[in-house]
């Protein structure tokens, strides 16, 4: 009789690769390993080859690029994407995806069971399992690292037991990549004081001395042209990931909260999600009223947290999509962004759809605004405060009375 099969999410790494050897040896499966391109630009060939040589019976990778691209990095532009507006949720972005692709290669291979190498401190075990039981319930979702309470010096001890051949990297961090971003941990960045080294990073270079300026172009939400050059979005993301990258923009470095309750240092590198969506906001601040722009606020900062939390099929999320979207179908026209040894800042911004408007906000001659309109209104928009500092004083005074003092 053989062995039941488990679909693993592979990504070639110590943890996925460890999960291979553990999932033959203690639950018995005959594992098939699935690697999905959501553009890491990786040697999926080399993975393939590592995942074979470990022993799965099966390798699947599923290209999924495009549909990343389009159904998952455009809503969260859309949605100014960022959690405690620092993280712009690449990997988060990734984790329901992959999970869908899970369920689907374990349906067409009457695979009983899924697997991941996420550990129990992290939120991809939330993102995959939510999102797995949300589309098949029925399967069994194993966790050999978080199942076992393994610590990454014990992996690396079994991997070279088990003569699993690791890269120098994996060695040093525990790095997580997509075309959106790139997550890395371990190694001396668990100090919080500690500087992360140059080589914990790939896309953003720090020895570039030069400025230079960066031109998006946005239809309805959606960056669709970078410099005059009309592109799809993986080209303009790869582009603006370069060019952005070159220059030292795109490193975040701060202290997140996560879901299952720990504070963490986390360190990521996304160039293009850092300028696409600092351009996006400003976009918006042009074309939109000051109350669409204060609500959105609100439902961006919620939209990002279903999604960092693992609900990615939360009903909610589809709701506030409908809403976003609404408010995309004016958000279209040019920023123009300056930048400089990680700097980055905005120095333009056109649209057909702009209130803003020179004849008012002018200072010169050229002024339509009315200035002696205002001061109506500036009485009447501060007059419940002036009433209640009124009232505030006068009952310090009473009570200053009543206490036998005298007030003059």
């Amino acid at each position: 009789m053989s062995n039941e099969k488990v679909i693993l999410a592979y990504s070639g790494g110590l943890d996925t690769s460890v999960c291979i050897r553990y999932l033959q040896l203690l639950h018995k499966f005959d594992v098939i390993s699935l690697t999905v391109d959501c553009g890491q630009n990786e040697d999926f060939n080399a993975i393939e080859e590592k995942a074979l040589t470990i022993g799965v019976i099966k390798h699947i990778f599923v290209d999924a690029k495009e549909e990343f691209a389009n159904n998952y990095i455009i809503p969260s532009i859309k949605s100014n994407g960022m959690y405690e507006e620092k993280y712009p949720l690449a990997t988060a972005l990734a984790r329901p995806l992959i999970a869908s692709k899970m369920v689907e290669e374990a349906h067409n291979h009457s695979a009983t069971a899924v697997a991941h190498g996420c550990t129990g401190k992290g939120n991809d075990q939330i993102r995959f399992d939510v999102t797995i039981r949300a589309l098949d319930p029925n399967l069994k979702i194993i966790s050999p690292i978080r199942d076992m309470n393994l610590t990454r010096d014990l992996e690396l001890k079994f991997a070279q037991e088990q003569n699993i051949p690791i890269s120098l990297e994996a060695k040093k961090y525990s790095v997580d990549l997509n075309i959106w971003g790139r997550a890395i941990e371990g190694g001396n960045i668990e100090d919080t004081y500690s500087e992360p080294p140059a080589d914990a990073f790939q896309f953003v270079k720090f020895d570039n001395d030069s400025s230079d300026y960066l031109e998006l172009e946005f239809e309805n939400g959606i960056p669709v042209a970078t410099d005059g050059q009309r592109m799809n979005i993986i080209s303009l993301v790869r582009y603006v990931n370069d060019k952005a990258g070159s220059l030292g923009i795109g490193v975040v470095d701060h202290i997140e909260d996560r879901v299952v309750g720990i504070k963490s240092r986390e360190v990521y590198e996304a160039p293009a999600a850092v300028a696409i969506i600092e351009a996006h906001k400003d976009l918006e601040k042009m074309v939109l009223t000051a109350h669409e722009l204060r609500f959105k606020r609100v439902v961006d900062e919620q939209w990002g947290w279903l999604v960092y939390s693992g609900l990615w099929k939360e009903p909610l999320r589809s709701d506030l999509d409908k809403f976003i979207d609404a408010t995309q179908k004016k958000v279209s026209g040019k920023v123009k962004l300056k930048m400089q040894k990680g700097s980055l800042r905005i120095v333009g911004r056109e649209s057909r759809h702009s209130l803003y408007r020179d004849q008012l906000a002018t200072y010169t001659a050229k002024s339509t605004f009315d200035q002696s309109s205002a001061k109506g209104f500036v009485e009447l928009w501060g007059l419940q405060s002036t009433v209640a500092n009124m009232i505030d004083k006068a009952n310090r005074s009473q009570d200053i009375e009543d206490g036998g003092a005298t007030v003059r």
